[in-house]
């Protein structure tokens, strides 16, 4: 069975009358990587293409995919996944979509990627954090449970972290905790929020630590998503 199932109903706010029953799955599929590309709008440059490695071979790693392309232009896609065969159909369809540069690789070419994409239902890091080339932007959205991560202690000891809200972070971003309990970083080590990017300054271009931005989910984001379907479909 797929990992996510679900309904959403979208009530009216006045009047708590529904409007609007979608997919669980497919709204996830949507708000997930619309999410990230959010934030990469903001943690990247626009100067040039960029170089992605993108690990998982799911539905979330097909709507990353498709939220990249809406927001920067895309140089490679390396997509890394456990299963070879899927690996290999989700880079034909992003060759089919017309990235330039698209094939299967390992993972340890992150070390030569602009843009690291973690969609993946794994419990211990994917990669070698220190590989990471400075500058460089990872996205971890797979996991949101406090015992399970995609990135290692070396990475984020290593980065600048943004996260959606600090609170979620710290009660469900395993990614964190996890280098919190080995005392590698304190809860000061976040950086700042999503709201911070998309409200403050732009931020200067990337210097000698990478970014990472760490997702959990969170409510208010399948809302936002649910009611831009809603107006898309009915005008």
């Amino acid at each position: 069975m797929p990992r996510i199932t679900g309904s959403y109903l979208l009530l009216d706010g006045a009047t708590l009358q529904p409007r609007a029953l979608l997919d669980g799955a497919a709204l996830t599929a949507l708000r997930t990587p619309a999410v990230s590309a959010l934030a990469v709008r903001h943690l990247t440059s626009e100067e040039r293409p960029l170089r992605v490695v993108l690990f998982g071979s799911g539905p979330q790693a097909y709507g990353h995919v498709d939220a990249l392309l809406a927001v920067r232009k895309l140089a490679s896609v390396t997509v890394v996944a456990r299963d070879p065969g899927r690996a290999a159909a989700l880079a034909g369809h992003v060759r089919g979509i017309g990235v330039p540069e698209v094939r299967t690789g390992t993972a340890e070419e992150v070390a030569e990627a602009d843009l690291v994409v973690c969609c993946t239902t794994a419990r211990e890091p994917l990669f070698d954090g220190r590989r990471v080339a400075p500058g460089a932007v990872v996205v971890a959205v797979g996991s949101h449970e406090p015992d399970a991560r995609e990135t290692d202690t070396a990475l984020v000891r290593r980065s600048e972290v943004w996260v959606e809200a600090r609170a979620a972070a710290l009660r469900e971003a395993g990614d964190l905790l996890i280098p919190e309990a080995e005392g590698a970083i304190g809860p000061g080590h976040l950086t700042g929020t999503l709201a911070d990017l998309v409200r403050g300054p732009a931020l200067p271009p990337p210097g000698p630590a990478p970014r990472l931005f760490k997702s959990v989910g969170m409510a208010w984001q399948d809302l936002a998503v649910a009611v831009a379907v809603h107006r898309a479909a009915t005008g």
